[in-house]
């Protein structure tokens, strides 16, 4: 089970896809879990990621750098990444597309965690960026 700030692997729906009708995500990329939440009734897990993409935002203002140091922290690669803070995806946990990290023990989702200080700068993006920012649910539940 992730923990807010969780780095998992996962099978992302650009919203430019899901507004093409795309249903499948075309890459597996980490993702940080932003939010969860619980449904008391089934006792399910909702999840919420924003992306990791090596492409630097055009607006400085809709994603947040990953300092090098936590991506190798994380076992990511050395190239510049940011968190895209303009998006996300939903789904209830574990859900069909979280991918197993390769080169890792099977069944292994979760890089690791990002530092509180990383996790509360993308939280106040991603909130500065609401209004502008799409929701792609993933799962019916």
């Amino acid at each position: 089970m992730p923990q807010r700030g969780s780095v998992v692997r996962y099978s992302y729906l650009w919203a430019r896809e899901h507004r093409r009708g795309q249903i499948e995500g075309l890459k597996d990329r980490p993702t940080l879990v932003l939010s969860l939440s619980i449904r008391v009734e089934n006792n399910r897990t909702r999840v919420l990621v924003v992306p990791v993409t090596h492409a630097r935002p055009a607006n400085p203002a809709d994603g947040v750098e990953i300092p090098a140091a936590v991506k190798r922290q994380l076992g990511l690669d050395r190239e510049p990444a940011w968190i895209v803070t303009t998006e996300s995806n939903t789904f209830t946990w574990p859900g069909p597309d979280l991918r197993p990290i390769p080169e890792k023990p099977a069944g292994t989702f979760i890089y690791g965690q990002v530092p509180d200080g990383l996790l509360r700068e993308v939280t106040e993006c991603f909130i500065r960026n609401k209004e502008r920012g799409a929701i792609v649910p993933r799962d019916e539940t």
